[in-house]
């Protein structure tokens, strides 16, 4: 069985490269390390940071006036009724525009459900408006986007401030009084609010609001300022009140007067508001716990201190550099060294494939008048919890820790501290890249070093396998030696084992060319005895001569001689081919002469000659028909090959003998009709003394040598022979193919 050469073969450097694929379980075991790693980090970070709101909590532990003073102290709240001032962080211009309130989506819409006036007369679309309140430094800001079929302003030279469309404002200020005023406007722009006298009625239970009770105008406040502008569908009111007027309650009321009825008046609000104990309250955020928070200091937090119902009075921080302890860990510098072109490669490339921890992040989980969340459930039923989460554009995770806050034993409130896993992923890629680069370094070395070795020892192994194709030719003869390795290791051993046994079947192989000449030239002399021997008795005794046992005696002899001429025939036609001296003769006319002799020795035979055209006596094709050889031993090889032809030839059949030039090759091909090549012996007809003659009855003998004759001398021609089955396998072609002198 042949291997061809050039197809893929599992070679050893191929196995090592398999084998040092091993080696990346080195790098996994590290990476799923790392991944254990910063699991353990974000325990230690959890763990951290419910530390650090026990710290705070225990700093606003038995404080009850932080809460009191901030609406608090409800057992419930009502949506609505109750008022979140929400941080505002630009400035709002009073202009009626709402262009400048960011968070417009948070207000709450007052309808039928808000109704405090006018039940009887009140429809959908004569009444209703958005409302929400913000804190921005020292002001409470406040809009109202109000939907009104029929705006009636104050007639303009009315002294009565409440026929007409009105706000209504009712709050206790930090003295503890109750104060309401109006704010009632003769056409849109610039409003001024009014004091209402109150009758003395702070803490009164009647909560009647009988016809008779009045809006009697005490003094216009310049500190309450607002803008009043239509619109399409109604009007807006943008307000502004200094802090230092409100207190914890407060209620605001929308009242509508049409024209056609004047005397009914239709009233939304967010509590009643002309009584102090039934309005409602607004929470907003406390300066004194956002001191407190300031002065703990802890900027690698985002810190919410909520109340017992959610809402949230301080906050301090900011989630996107609130990294945790982890976070203070900063990137390894680059060391001006000869390989920092490739740290900088490398780092391109860990950037690529590393998550890098994003600094842009959306987290807009929270509606800061209402936490929720199962560690903030757990911190207000007096239980410490936290909870891992993804922002709402999934790119950062925050890790929220909650815990009570205690006053009188009972629990007042929460803190709440939140922290982003940046820290921890930021020094697991650190932890990673310097792994990775320690890795690369030794599979790199690793790999290399095995890739030496590897192909080291199959170039080795080649060139012993190479040489030990040179030293046997096709036909099995012992051409080259095998070097002698000097190598201590396997392959040199192997090598020296080679060339040991090629040098002793090169003596082996000499031994046994010589002893063919040897025994030929040994037997001739016996052989010429018994012929001479034979031939004086038949001249001794006459009678003899027709005698049965005297002829094949003399058969014997004359086939014993022909043998031994047939012996050293290929030995002399190698040692002459080593010594002849190639010359320029005309192909076209060797082979012409030599099958006109052939058609002369053979009558029983026909033979049919086609010889291309080659001169066309021009001086550039005088030497068209030339090849570099011996013409007599193209005779040779011709005898060899016709002789084949006619003894496997079918009766009454011709061969072909056919002579033609393609791209400066000779092409001499002989065909016959008859026997065809067996197929397992089709590599072997060209070898010495081998012969594919079965049952043929011949008396001359055939000891497989003239194929392999004319071999030799197609190979001292620089050419080839072969033989094959015609296309038609009717027969055999034999192929010989010499290139032109030109080539």
């Amino acid at each position: 069985m042949k291997f061809n050469r050039f197809s893929f073969r599992f070679g050893l450097r191929i196995k090592l490269f398999l084998l040092s694929l091993f080696l990346f379980a080195i790098p996994l075991l590290g990476y799923q390390y790392v991944w254990e790693m910063e699991k353990y980090l974000r325990i230690g970070q959890e763990k951290t940071l419910m530390g650090t709101v026990r710290a705070v909590a225990t700093a606003l532990h038995e404080r009850p006036n932080l809460f009191n003073r901030q609406a608090s102290f409800l057992p419930t709240v009502q949506k609505g009724r109750d008022l979140y001032a929400y941080p505002i962080v630009d400035p709002i211009q009073l202009d009626g525009k709402l262009d400048d309130w960011h968070n417009q989506h948070r207000a709450l819409n007052y309808q039928q459900d808000y109704l405090i006036e006018g039940h009887d007369i009140y429809q959908a679309q004569s009444l209703s408006f958005k409302h929400m309140v913000g804190k921005y430094r020292d002001h409470l800001y406040a809009y109202f986007s109000v939907i009104d079929d029929s705006v009636v302003y104050r007639a303009e030279n009315s002294l009565k401030i409440d026929k007409n469309d009105l706000l209504q404002i009712a709050f206790i200020t930090p003295a503890g009084d109750f104060r309401r005023y109006i704010i009632s406007t003769k056409a849109p722009g610039w409003v001024t609010a009014y004091q209402i006298d109150t009758h003395s009625s702070v803490g009164s239970s009647d909560s009647s609001y009988d016809s008779s009770y009045g809006n009697k105008p005490l003094a216009p406040e310049p500190r309450i300022q607002g803008m009043w502008i239509e619109t399409e569908r109604g009007y807006t009111i943008e307000l502004r009140l200094p802090l230092t007027l409100l207190g914890s309650q407060l209620s605001f009321a929308i009242s509508d007067i049409d024209q056609h009825r004047k005397e009914q008046k239709i009233t939304l609000g967010t509590s009643p508001f002309k009584q102090a104990d039934q309005l409602g309250t607004v929470l907003l955020p406390s300066p004194e716990i956002e001191r407190i928070l300031k002065g703990l200091d802890h900027t690698e937090s985002r810190i919410w201190v909520v109340d017992k119902h959610g809402r949230v009075l301080a906050k301090a921080g900011d989630i996107k550099n609130s990294d945790g302890v982890w976070g203070k860990m900063t990137k390894p510098e680059l060391t001006d060294t000869w390989y920092r072109p490739l740290q900088q490669q490398l780092l391109a490339i860990y950037d690529k494939i590393l998550t890098t921890p994003p600094k842009d992040f959306n987290d807009q989980l929270y509606d800061v008048a209402h936490l929720q969340g199962s560690h903030l459930t757990k911190a207000l039923n007096g239980k410490r919890g936290a909870t891992w989460r993804l922002t709402t554009d999934n790119k950062a995770v925050i890790l929220s820790a909650a815990y009570p806050i205690y006053s009188d034993g009972e629990v007042k409130g929460a803190v709440i501290a939140e922290e982003t896993t940046n820290g921890i992923r930021t020094l697991r890629n650190q932890a990673l890249q310097s792994w990775f680069n320690v890795i690369l370094a030794v599979m790199g070395l690793g790999t290399f070093a095995l890739f030496v070795f590897a192909s080291r020892t199959s170039n080795r192994i080649r060139a012993l396998r190479n040489q030990t194709e040179q030293a046997i030719d096709e036909q099995g003869k012992i051409i080259h030696p095998i070097a002698m390795s000097k190598a201590s290791d396997e392959v040199g051993d192997l090598q020296r084992t080679f060339a040991l046994m090629v040098q002793r079947l090169s003596q082996y192989t000499q031994y046994l060319q010589g002893m063919s000449a040897s025994l030929s030239h040994e037997l001739r002399t016996p052989v010429a005895v018994v012929k001479s021997s034979l031939e004086s008795l038949e001249l001794d005794l006459p009678a003899s001569q027709n005698n049965v046992y005297m002829h094949r005696a003399k058969e014997g002899v004359n086939r014993l001689s022909t043998i031994l001429t047939l012996m050293s025939e290929a030995t002399r036609l190698e040692q002459s081919l080593q010594n002849t001296e190639k010359v320029s003769y005309a192909i076209d006319e060797v082979v012409s002469g030599c099958v006109q002799g052939y058609q002369l020795t053979q009558p029983q035979q026909d033979f049919t000659l086609s010889i291309d055209s080659f001169n066309d006596n021009s001086n550039d094709n005088l030497n068209e028909n030339k090849v570099n050889g011996g013409p007599e031993l193209l005779a040779q090889l011709l005898d060899k090959l016709l002789a084949n032809a006619v003894e496997f030839s079918t009766i009454d059949t011709t061969i072909d003998i056919k002579l033609t030039l393609k791209n400066g090759y000779f092409i001499l091909t002989i065909s016959n009709i008859g026997e065809l090549l067996p197929n397992a012996m089709q590599d072997r007809l060209f070898d010495s003394m081998v012969s594919v003659r079965k049952g043929k009855q011949d008396p001359q003998p055939h000891l497989g040598l003239g194929l392999y004759i004319a071999q030799l001398i197609a190979q001292f021609h620089l050419g080839s022979v072969e033989l094959v089955n015609n296309e038609n396998a009717t027969g055999v072609d034999a192929i010989v193919t010499i290139p032109s002198a030109k080539k």
